[in-house]
């Protein structure tokens, strides 16, 4: 979940998008076809209000910082990671007293329950807004526990400054190539903003090369041949689902930041590839 942004530059005009598309097998909001991809693992968070996560698909990270000086105090309760009862997971930041820390909010994994080498990965995500906030989408090697970070690898499937709306980042980290020396590159919404309306963050993970998504547009490729580092992207990862406060790549809120702040996921899904 950190970065020092490159300027976007966009790979591909309308047209040529559209032929990438039919070629790789992917689409804009609805996943990829069947002809290339099959389905192995979803959550489509259906459910009252107030319940928790499925924990056959999710997990809690409870605890603060992680590394990133952030301010939050990541919790289980259902204040800050529950379903809204519309379909939508809600995670959400609040402002308040809490072990310590002025914030809470939730951070989730499918660590131990759900790993997988390869694949496309993507979510439905309604991204809130405000100085200091960072939600994420995210991914994490499986080894983390016994290598560490970023010997394990990251991928950001998607990273957002809530103070700019317009702007989302995905990002790739390992050794020799990871916080402020990550391979990164900026999205651009040219008329709207990502609090305004759900949007599908997904990245497609071929051996030795990733490429990422918006809506099914594509915007960045990065291979083992790109990394000044180690390619560590040979093992199953985990995903990751949060919302920090404040941290190294946010800062902290300000006095124009409003609370709660929420997240909605609509759904997250995990494709393989087929032979």
């Amino acid at each position: 979940m950190t970065a020092d942004p490159i300027r976007c530059v966009r790979a591909l005009t309308l047209t040529a998008t559209a032929l990438f598309i039919l070629g790789c097998g992917s689409d804009s909001a609805s996943g990829p076809s069947d002809a290339e991809w099959r389905l192995v693992w979803e959550d489509d968070f259906e459910g009252p209000a107030g319940q928790l996560p499925d924990p056959a698909n999710w997990r809690f990270d409870v605890g603060t910082d992680w590394g990133n000086a952030q301010l939050e105090y990541d919790t289980d309760r259902a204040e800050n990671v529950s379903l809204d009862g519309a379909g939508n997971l809600a995670i959400t930041a609040r402002e308040e007293a809490y072990m310590g820390q002025d914030y809470t909010s939730g951070r989730i994994t499918t660590k131990d329950l759900f790993e997988l080498q390869n694949g496309r990965f993507e979510a439905r995500i309604r991204l809130p807004r405000g100085q200091g906030i960072w939600p994420a989408f995210w991914m994490l090697g499986a080894d983390f526990d016994e290598v560490g970070w970023p010997t394990c690898g990251e991928i950001d499937v998607m990273e957002y400054r809530g103070q700019e709306p317009s702007v989302v980042h995905g990002s790739l980290h390992g050794p020799g190539y990871s916080a402020g020396q990550a391979i990164t590159r900026r999205f651009y919404l040219t008329d709207s903003t990502f609090d305004a309306d759900f949007h599908v963050f997904a990245v497609e993970w071929r051996g030795n090369s990733i490429d990422w998504y918006i809506d099914g547009e594509f915007f960045q490729t990065v291979t083992s041949d790109d990394v000044p580092g180690e390619w560590v992207f040979d093992h199953p990862f985990y995903m990751i689902l949060n919302v920090a406060v404040g941290g190294t790549f946010v800062g902290p809120p300000d006095a124009t930041t409003t609370f709660p702040q929420t997240m909605l996921v609509d759904w997250v899904r995990v494709y393989e590839q087929t032979p």
